[in-house]
């Protein structure tokens, strides 16, 4: 068809059987098969594929084709026919337009690519031509020469023969000289190579007298030679490079490789036991402090010693152990070297467990992680130098021991802090005391001491975990991920020192003196309300955050929460309760020697109250106030409203005054022991030295009974006339006014004082009570 390209087609031109393909239609027009051909079009009605009417077959016809469709298709058909190939027509021609605009610059560069090709293999025939001539030349040239040497051939290989043979004659005659030559310049190595070269021909022809001749004068210019060489070798002054020379040399001459061995190692000695004792210098005198820190040390250790000793072992290896061709003295070489290592590392080692002994501070040791990291390292890199010596599991034991050692002495320092504290609450508890001014507040000194304690562990745990970071290389052995969490810091560190805080506890409650030991009675009562508090929290929060700092991936047993948290209870209540004996034995003391000095049988009558009952109310007021800073106040039975005002059965029943009438007689007492035995027989036992509960009316309970049952004793050892007894109903009635409201059943306090006053009527010369409204006028007055 004739006309303008078509532009691109309209939108909803493509055929209905969907999206057209780009390149559909040019297979179609090329004649290649298209599956999806037919969805196009291109058959006649009725046309058989292939035929005359296919359009898009070879055999097309198009007046057979135009036929068909006249005759079999309608106008509107022929007019449908039409509008597709007119759409079709410009499909193709818009996709040949496409391909070519896509592929202009690839045909202009193989259009440049066949012109460029034309060119150079124009040149190539011409270079081919020329080759070919000056070939055909070479080759008549060559054909001349054969013909010509031809007969001479044999005659020149001869002659060639002979000269070679000549100039190796000419070397051995030359040789002594030439070795002479070679030993006054100290070119060792070019004598030795010249030796080399000719010692096998020389021992071959021996037999004749010019080569005996030659060979011995070579013998001994080596002999003198490897003198020399042995001589640089046992010389100290000579570098690894000299001394690695010497031994090859050595080793060519065919001296023994054993004693060779032995001399490398030896001169090699020298030089580490001397850097050795550099080292052992640097730890300063034994009682002294190093002169340098850990970290410099071991970089001296490792940048000077173990270099060197890495520098001899790859030197050995060299020389003796890798050399290829020389069979048996491998074995023996090596064993020499892993036992030399060995030897030398094992006083290295010594010197480095010194060091790290000095250590003792117990603030940060990242200097001492640091330093032990940079050992390891170093120890890693001689191992893989000498795989069969044991350096690296025993630096690693070394490592491992600076660990447990540090936790041990992290555990020391906590326990000494620990003890610091005590001392602190001590001076702070007595300070007052001695300046006439009022106590601390004990639980402010509670909450100092717990605060510092528990900051104390997060520091300790926090320098030991330097030993779990990510960029230490030993971090990654199996104790540090896993004996070392768990049995190390958990159960060495942590578990020990709350064991330690429970066995100093009980070691205060094992303390006995008089007036309850040297300890405090506050002091007792702080730590057993701080043994409380770890046993209800602090333990499980160390524990907890031990854990979690320390992942522990060992399965080795560890004491359990409850364990430790039973252990902190006891040692807890053994503090309370021996903190009830001290004090109840602090006011006994006061009540027996209130008893004890006085003459119950001839004092005078009582006109107000004693002054040690108001000082031992004073005191279990205090007692009340201080425990009360630590302790909750507990539950107290229901109390009657004329606690204050209860009267004593001993002096206000008609039958108790008939008992101290004057027609008193000896059957009496008999009777009225009996009926104070029926009396205890009704009566709840009372247990003077019971555990006390964790409040403060239990804790005041178990100081009134003690107190009680030791004025009740007391009593019972003394004789009282008419105004003793008395004066000790004054005294109880006085103590039953104060005492009830601490207990925390007023009945006890009120069974209690009826025995005081019971046992004192028992054993009294003149029995007659005071009358109850007299008691109450000197006690109000009092």
């Amino acid at each position: 068809m004739s006309g303008p390209l078509p532009g691109p087609p309209e939108p909803g031109s493509e055929p209905p059987g969907g999206k057209r393909r780009p390149h559909g239609m040019l297979k179609l027009y090329y004649g290649l098969p298209d599956p999806a051909g037919e969805a196009r079009g291109g058959l006649a009605p009725g046309g058989d594929p292939g035929g005359p009417t296919d359009i898009n077959g070879a055999h097309f016809d198009p007046e057979v084709f135009l036929t068909k469709l006249r005759k079999e298709c309608s106008l509107t058909q022929l007019m449908d026919c039409e509008t597709d190939m007119v759409k079709q027509i410009r499909a193709l021609d818009s996709d040949m337009q496409t391909l070519v605009y896509e592929n202009y610059n690839k045909f202009i560069s193989a259009t440049d690519t066949i012109r460029k090709m034309k060119n150079d293999f124009k040149k190539m025939e011409d270079e081919m031509d020329c080759l070919a001539a000056n070939m055909a030349v070479i080759t008549e040239f060559s054909a001349r020469i054969s013909s010509t040497l031809q007969d001479q051939h044999e005659q020149i290989t001869k002659l060639s023969g002979v000269h070679t043979l000549l100039r190796k004659l000419q070397f051995l005659f030359e040789l002594p000289a030439r070795l002479t030559k070679c030993v006054e310049l100290e070119a060792y190595g070019q004598a030795v190579r010249y030796y080399s070269k000719a010692r096998s021909i020389l021992h071959q022809y021996q037999h004749m007298p010019s080569f005996q001749g030659i060979q011995d004068d070579c013998q001994k210019i080596m002999a003198n030679l490897a003198q020399k060489l042995r001589e640089k070798f046992r010389d100290g002054g000579s570098g690894a490079k000299d001394l690695a020379e010497c031994v090859e040399l050595l080793l060519q001459l065919d001296e023994p490789a054993e004693e060779l061995c032995d001399e490398f190692l030896s001169h090699a000695r020298c030089r580490l036991e001397a850097e050795l004792e550099a080292l052992e210098a640097e730890l300063g005198q034994p009682s002294g402090a190093p002169i340098t820190d850990i970290l410099e040390f071991i970089d001296r250790g490792c940048n000077i010693f173990v270099s060197n000793m890495c520098l001899v072992i790859a030197s050995y290896q060299e020389l003796f152990v890798s050399r290829e061709g020389v069979q048996g003295i491998t074995r023996m070489a090596q064993d020499k070297l892993v036992a030399f290592v060995n030897s030398l590392m094992e006083t290295y080692f010594s010197l480095v467990e010194q060091r790290i002994q000095l250590e003792k501070g117990v603030g940060d040791n990242s200097l001492l992680v640091r330093a032990l990291d940079r050992f390891h390292r170093r120890l890693q890199a001689l191992a893989k130098l000498l795989p069969a010596s044991n350096v690296a599991a025993e630096g690693t034991e070394i490592v491992v021991r600076a660990a447990k050692e540090r936790i041990r002495q992290y555990l020391l320092a906590l326990q000494s802090f620990y003890q610091d504290c005590l001392t602190d609450v001590r001076q702070s508890l007595a300070a007052p005391r001695l300046a006439g001014k009022e106590s601390p507040n004990l639980a402010e000194l509670l909450g100092t001491i717990s605060a510092s304690v528990l900051n104390q562990i997060k520091s300790v745990l926090t320098y030991v975990h330097l030993f779990m970071a990510k960029d230490i290389t030993f971090s990654n052995k199996p104790y540090f991920k896993g004996e070392f969490c768990s049995q190390g810091v958990r159960e060495g560190l942590i578990v020990g020192f709350i064991k330690s805080i429970c066995q100093t506890a009980r070691q205060f409650c094992e303390t006995t003196g008089d007036k309850g030991g040297s300890t405090p009675p506050a002091l007792l009562l702080l730590l057993s309300r701080l043994c409380l508090d770890y046993e209800t929290s602090t333990i499980s929060y160390i524990l907890t955050l031990t854990d979690e700092q320390f992942l522990v991936q060992d399965h080795s047993p560890i004491t359990p929460v409850t364990s430790l948290c039973a252990e902190a209870r006891e040692a807890a209540q053994r503090l309370l309760n021996h903190y009830v004996k001290v004090q109840g034995l602090i006011i006994s003391q006061m009540l027996r020697k209130s008893v004890e000095t006085r003459d119950w049988v001839n004092t005078i009558e009582p006109r107000n109250v004693r002054a040690v009952m108001k000082r031992v109310v004073e005191d279990t007021t205090s007692i009340d106030v201080q425990v009360g800073l630590l302790y909750e106040e507990g539950v107290r039975k229901a109390q009657s409203s004329d606690s204050s005002k209860r009267t004593f059965s001993v002096y206000s029943s008609s039958r108790q005054q008939s008992r101290y009438a004057p027609s008193y007689t000896p059957s009496a007492p008999l009777d009225t022991n009996l009926l104070s035995n029926i009396q205890k027989l009704f009566s709840e036992r009372i247990d003077i030295f019971s555990p006390v509960e964790f409040n403060k009316v239990s804790v005041l309970t178990g100081i009134i009974k003690i107190s009680l049952k030791t004025f009740l004793e007391c009593v019972r050892l003394r004789t009282f006339g008419r105004y003793g007894l008395q004066q000790i109903q004054v005294d109880c009635y006085y103590l039953q006014l104060y005492l009830w409201r601490f207990v925390c059943d007023e009945n006890l306090v009120h069974f209690l004082l009826d025995e005081i006053v019971g046992s004192t009527a028992h054993r009294c010369l003149d029995p007659v009570p005071m009358e109850q409204s007299v008691i109450e006028v000197i006690c109000e007055r009092g």
